[in-house]
Protein backbone atom coordinates (compact mmCIF):
# COMPACT_ATOMS: atom_id res chain seq x y z
CA UNK A 1 0.00 0.00 0.00
CA UNK A 2 2.73 2.64 0.59
CA UNK A 3 4.26 2.37 -2.92
CA UNK A 4 0.69 4.00 -3.92
CA UNK A 5 0.54 6.88 -1.30
CA UNK A 6 4.92 7.38 -2.24
CA UNK A 7 6.13 6.00 -5.82
CA UNK A 8 9.24 4.80 -4.84
CA UNK A 9 9.91 2.75 -8.26
CA UNK A 10 10.71 5.81 -9.46
CA UNK A 11 13.75 7.03 -7.68
CA UNK A 12 16.88 5.87 -9.12
CA UNK A 13 20.48 6.16 -8.49
CA UNK A 14 22.89 8.89 -9.64
CA UNK A 15 24.53 6.53 -11.97
CA UNK A 16 21.07 5.63 -13.56
CA UNK A 17 21.32 2.30 -11.65
CA UNK A 18 17.95 0.58 -10.38
CA UNK A 19 18.30 1.11 -6.57
CA UNK A 20 16.30 1.67 -3.22
CA UNK A 21 13.47 -0.34 -3.79
CA UNK A 22 11.31 -2.65 -1.32
CA UNK A 23 10.40 -4.97 -3.51
CA UNK A 24 12.19 -6.57 -6.33
CA UNK A 25 14.56 -4.70 -8.98
CA UNK A 26 12.92 -6.98 -11.74
CA UNK A 27 9.77 -5.11 -9.97
CA UNK A 28 10.49 -1.90 -9.97
CA UNK A 29 11.96 -2.04 -13.70
CA UNK A 30 8.90 -4.06 -15.16
CA UNK A 31 6.87 -0.96 -13.43
CA UNK A 32 9.05 1.79 -15.01
CA UNK A 33 8.42 0.44 -17.94
CA UNK A 34 4.64 0.23 -17.75
CA UNK A 35 4.66 3.51 -16.56
CA UNK A 36 6.72 4.90 -19.70
CA UNK A 37 3.83 3.87 -22.35
CA UNK A 38 1.87 6.58 -23.54
CA UNK A 39 -1.84 5.83 -22.77
CA UNK A 40 -4.22 7.20 -25.43
CA UNK A 41 -6.39 9.98 -24.39
CA UNK A 42 -9.57 8.81 -25.76
CA UNK A 43 -9.93 4.75 -26.85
Amino acid sequence: PLPIILPCNRVIGSNSALTGFGGRLETKAALLRLEQRQAPLFA
